[in-house]
């Protein structure tokens, strides 16, 4: 052959060669057609998405959501997607398809209470290999999809805590609760603020007013007026953004305990402390579960000892000897001693809810299905 044709075909020779060693390279580095299945290749980041039913700025629930999701996106290979202001309605059902389908998520919190039932059900028989995590829902093994799980915190106790705090601070002995809606979960902090109070100020009460929603500003500031003027001088609430309450209760000269975050900063003089979500707590234990391939609890629950919730610094307000008395029951609730329910124990006409010698301890089902309102409430739940 030729010497200038044999030249050509080593050259020929040596691109072929070095082009086989670098697709084999690529190969064994995942960057390839077959890199996703390549050996050591890092695994996809876990998509997560949340939903709010408000702001996620709105001092409140979820503001205390959103701040467990900022958290979890500090975590590796974890990827979050928000969507906010997102009704209970048919809107929810089309968000989670949209960041199931869009965004490739396999971990849902759909936070608010009302998308649980038929919204998030209906969801999870769509999509199977999809995981779907509620915050407040019961949910019931052999009625309830496999895919689906439900959590939630012993928020009362924070309240209880809150309680002792406002039953020793009031100079009227009456105290004000402004909430939405008369369900087991908004019924146990009322009763368990007022119990917590009456341990501290037997003599103390707690006048309730319902809004009738979770975000009525203008109902909540009517509500929390009204109760001012009823004489009432430690106000507190179980509503979504606590926000209106905590400002107007600083213009008007009462004192407040606060809920899901600390509001701390929207009341410097009359804020007393409060009852707080750790959401990052409750999403870092799922996010490890979920990415270790583990079984998860169906039911989730965990109180202050837990890391679920917590209590708020304790306002300028505060005296030393409240302060004593109210970190004397935090103790209780964290070493496990403490039992707020039990007898005998009445409602507020009288009848007995828990007799003597009976206890309902934190973890008991039965406060999740509660229905009434203690002693010492002032109200109805209907």
């Amino acid at each position: 052959m030729h010497k200038f044709g044999l030249l050509v075909v080593d050259s020929i020779w040596k691109r072929l060669t070095l082009l086989t060693t670098v697709a084999v390279i690529l190969g064994m580095w995942g960057e390839g057609p077959q890199g996703n299945v390549a050996h050591g290749a890092a695994p996809p980041p876990l998509t997560i998405g949340f939903v709010y039913v408000g702001p996620k700025a709105d001092y409140g629930y979820n503001q205390a959501h959103a701040q467990g999701a900022a958290a979890l996106a500090k975590l590796p290979g974890v990827k979050i997607r928000e969507e906010e202001m997102v009704p209970e309605t048919m809107a929810v059902q089309k968000t989670m398809e949209s960041m199931i389908n869009l965004d490739g998520a396999t971990l849902l919190f759909p936070t608010s209470f009302g998308y649980f039932d038929p919204h998030i059900l209906k969801e999870a028989g769509k999509y199977k290999n999809v995981t779907f995590l509620h915050c407040g829902g019961l949910y019931q093994d052999g009625k309830h999809p496999g895919n689906v799980g439900s959590y939630f915190g012993y928020i009362d106790e924070a309240q209880y805590v809150a309680g002792v705090v406002a039953g020793l601070t009031t100079k009227t002995g009456k105290l004000g609760f402004i909430a939405a809606k008369p369900i087991p979960q908004v019924l146990r902090n009322i009763n368990s603020y007022t119990l917590g109070a009456r341990s501290a100020n037997p003599k103390a009460t707690t006048t309730v007013i319902f809004t009738g929603d979770w975000s009525m500003p203008v109902k909540e500031a009517e509500a929390a007026n009204s109760l001012i003027d009823q004489g009432i001088d430690v106000l507190t609430m179980h509503v979504d953004s606590p926000k209106v309450i905590v400002e107007l209760a600083e213009r008007r000269g009462v004192f407040v305990t606060g809920y899901h975050a600390n509001q701390t900063a929207l009341a410097p003089k009359g804020y007393l402390t409060g009852a707080e979500w750790n959401w990052g707590k409750v999403y870092g234990d799922y996010v490890a579960w979920v990415q270790a391939g583990k079984t998860y609890p169906h039911l989730l629950r965990g109180g202050l000892k837990d890391g679920f919730v917590k209590v708020s610094p304790y306002g300028k307000a505060v005296s030393a000897a409240t302060k004593k008395k109210a970190d004397a029951a935090k103790a209780k609730f964290m070493d496990g001693t403490m039992v707020v329910y039990k007898g005998p124990l009445k409602d507020n006409t009288g009848k007995v809810i828990i007799p003597a010698g009976t206890e309902q301890k934190q973890t008991d089902v039965a406060l999740e299905k509660m229905d009434y309102l203690v002693e010492g409430v002032v109200g109805k739940t209907h």
